[in-house]
């Protein structure tokens, strides 16, 4: 079997990490692991397939040789190191939301779109976690009727905005537990026993940066030029795993039976909808995994012509690191 040089960029984040733990779990055929992060982690090792492997300073000569590199970095780090990238011939599968939006760089959900892959120019983006998890969900829904609009609402779990996260909701409910005060640092406000409906910063009529992703990439992957969507993105006090309620409208009516059965075989799916024995998605019983949980199917008692929906997905794994390398598993079998 042929094997592959794979660079990690930015592999001590929780990202990073959990896309070397996924290399594994895919059996991934690396036949070398190049972890790379800033200087001041560089010659400290992690573990791939029991041996330690050094972690190198990204700079631009650590991409020679480099077959495929899987980014887990932020935009800006992404948008300094593409070039070089794409210059030593390997290819850059971005989680960040440098390229999303550029029309010359792909962006990929392998269950709806695998097709656009092979148009890449060496750049591949990963889409935000949020919109993975709801265009997994949705697009069986597609091939019924085309989709015209969505009205969204993200649950959005502490662990998206870093390995801080978590470790903030911990202590905060720790503290109050003992009639202390909390001061935030990752959040703006206490996370424990809150919501905050703010993720990303303003941009467009009162919707956040997150919120627009949504729109912005849900039109790319889909190819759904005139998709207009309107969401509503909040920090919830979960760990891990994102949720979202979503209202999908079309120009004809779709039955929930119809929905039912498109979305049970759809891949990365998995129906999970009986209101009556309690059985729907929910955060803890769709973390560390990567199928996407769909259920609480009904119609829109607004508009003859739409469904609800719930889903939940991880999103540290399908929505980020499982995504990327999914993404990979296509580069090589087009190889």
């Amino acid at each position: 079997m042929k094997t592959y040089t794979v660079a990690v960029l930015g592999a001590t984040g929780a990202v990073g990490q959990e896309m070397i733990k996924v290399l594994q779990e895919r059996n991934f055929p690396v036949g070398k692991l190049v972890p790379l992060a800033s200087a001041r982690s560089a010659g400290k090792t992690l573990k791939f397939r029991g041996e330690d492997v050094t972690i190198q300073e990204a700079r631009d000569d650590a991409f020679e040789g480099v077959d495929i590199v899987l980014g887990a970095a932020e935009n800006d780090i992404a948008k300094q190191f593409a070039p070089a990238i794409v210059k030593a011939g390997a290819v850059f599968v971005d989680n960040s939301s440098a390229f999303r939006l550029d029309p010359k760089v792909p962006l990929v959900v392998p269950e709806v779109n695998p097709e656009d892959v092979a148009w890449h120019s060496g750049i591949i983006s990963n889409p935000n976690c949020s919109t993975i998890i709801t265009v997994t969900a949705v697009n069986a829904l597609n091939t019924i009727a085309p989709i015209r609009t969505m009205t969204a609402s993200t649950y959005q779990a502490v662990s998206g905005a870093g390995a801080g996260g978590p470790i903030e909701l911990m202590s905060e409910v720790q503290a109050l537990g003992h009639g202390k005060t909390v001061q935030p640092k990752v959040f703006p406000y206490q996370i424990a026993f809150n919501l905050i409906p703010q993720i990303g910063g303003e941009q467009f009529e009162g919707y956040t940066s997150e919120e627009m992703k949504m729109q912005n990439e849900g039109r790319k992957i889909m190819h759904l030029p005139q998709l207009k969507v309107s969401c509503t993105c909040v920090r919830v006090p979960v760990v891990r795993s994102h949720s979202i309620s979503v209202s999908c409208h079309f120009d004809v009516p779709v039955t929930v039976e119809q929905a039912r059965e498109v979305i049970a075989k759809a891949p990365g799916c998995k129906l999970v909808d009986d209101l009556k024995n309690k059985q729907y998605p929910m955060p803890l019983d769709t973390t560390d995994q990567d199928i996407v949980f769909v259920g609480r199917i009904r119609p829109d008692l607004t508009d003859d012509n739409g469904l609800c929906l719930w889903c939940c997905g991880d999103q540290v794994r399908k929505g980020a690191a499982t995504n990327a390398i999914q993404i990979a598993e296509l580069l090589i079998r087009d190889r």
